[in-house]
């Protein structure tokens, strides 16, 4: 089995009325699907959330002649030749986001060529991986409540809430999550970057009263003094890392002291690979991981298979926000079940693009990106809210 050639597909979906949060106004959404196309006819399924035409052009213009005529299953070298020839202008960013893309998509040819699903080339014994619902976004309190319970609802058994919104807000909107979901349920707190260090202390004490999971990101992902003279002073384990990229980015995290849970993404920090690095090392500094995952189905599947491998792995987010990508992208939709997600033991990633929803959402042009605030991406200044 060869590669024959690589095909980027970039998605766009846009919102007819949207959420409210940290960000400003969420207008839209963007994901990258990277497929790898074999001389045999398999084709591996992977997935890149950066900017669109920045994934098009390192994937078409420089990785795509470097792996024709390579073999897919040759994983680890696959990753290091790409690694190697974009480190100039990489190590981080689109880059590493965009080689991740192919590295997943290798995985799932790995195992098609073997007959088993990734899980089980990762060492895992059980198709099943505990998963969360990321939603919850600022809108009025009662209405976020009802949310909350909605969400208990449909299986999850953990929730996650976005703050950032000023104390006002912040503390009456976590109590009333609580009171919803109630004391079996996992309350999990994005900080969305907001806060001061004395103002996450203060809210972190008031989260340990709540009885909350973890607090995420209170800080810009570069404050690595701030995390560190938080962490262990509060109650409440701290989490990050849906913005750092690599195993070198985590490293320097996990050196530092400033995490006790890691949050990788094979989507964004370099495929399954660098997510199974990243993971490995923070076993071995004795913290625990819970994957990111804020675009589409196949990069929450991808993250699934190694959190459901790993000792110290402690669960997968998948957007609740009304995300097509995540809820119609799969011909077999995600399924959660008493707070787990249910993993295929088809081989590879064991998943199939809904072809109908692909062509729906297809950009005719990835170097022309419509204005608008698509969550983590925006275009044009009248989106964006600093």
């Amino acid at each position: 089995m060869k590669i024959d050639r690589l095909e980027t597909i970039n998605l766009r979906f846009e919102y007819a009325d949207g959420f409210t949060y940290a960000g400003g106004k969420c207008t839209g959404r963007l994901t990258s699907l990277v497929l790898v196309h074999c001389d045999n006819g398999q084709v591996g399924i992977g997935s890149a959330y950066s900017h669109p035409a920045l994934v098009h052009l390192i994937v078409q213009h420089q990785l795509a002649p470097l792996l024709v005529g390579q073999d897919p299953t040759d994983v680890e070298r696959l990753w290091d030749r790409m690694y190697r020839i974009t480190r100039w202008y990489g190590r981080k960013g689109a880059a590493l986001s965009a080689l991740g893309a192919i590295d997943t998509a290798c995985w799932d040819l790995r195992g098609k060529s073997l007959g088993k699903p990734v899980w089980q080339l990762l060492g895992g014994e059980n198709p099943h991986c505990p998963a969360y619902a990321s939603a919850l976004l600022w809108k009025d309190i009662p209405q976020l409540a009802d949310e909350a319970a909605q969400l208990v609802c449909r299986g999850f058994r953990r929730v996650k809430m976005r703050l950032g919104r000023g104390d006002d807000y912040d503390r009456p909107a976590v109590s009333a999550v609580r009171r919803a979901i109630g004391n079996d349920c996992d309350l999990l707190c994005d900080g969305s970057m907001r806060y001061s260090l004395d103002e996450a202390r203060a809210l972190g004490r008031f989260l340990a009263e709540q009885n909350v999971f973890w607090f995420e990101e209170p800080f810009q992902s570069e404050d690595i003094d701030s995390y560190v003279a938080l962490r262990g002073t509060v109650g409440v384990p701290l989490a990050a890392g849906e913005n750092e990229f690599g195993l070198q980015g985590f490293r320097e995290l996990i050196r530092a002291g400033a995490l006790d849970i890691v949050q990788p993404d094979a989507c964004r920090c370099g495929g399954i690979s660098e997510v199974k690095r990243v993971a490995d090392l923070a076993r071995t500094s004795g913290l625990r991981f819970a994957t990111h995952s804020w675009s589409d189905a196949v990069a929450i599947v991808a993250n699934a298979h190694v959190v459901s491998t790993m000792s110290n792995g402690i669960t997968v987010e998948i957007d609740q926000t009304g995300n097509p990508f995540v809820e119609e992208l799969l011909v077999e939709p995600l399924q959660v079940i008493d707070g787990c997600l249910a993993l295929s033991r088809s081989p590879g990633l064991g998943i199939a693009l809904n072809p109908s929803v692909v062509e729906k959402y297809r950009m005719a042009d990835p170097l022309n990106i419509p204005d608008g605030s698509y969550s983590d991406m925006v275009f044009g200044a009248q989106h964006w809210h600093g």
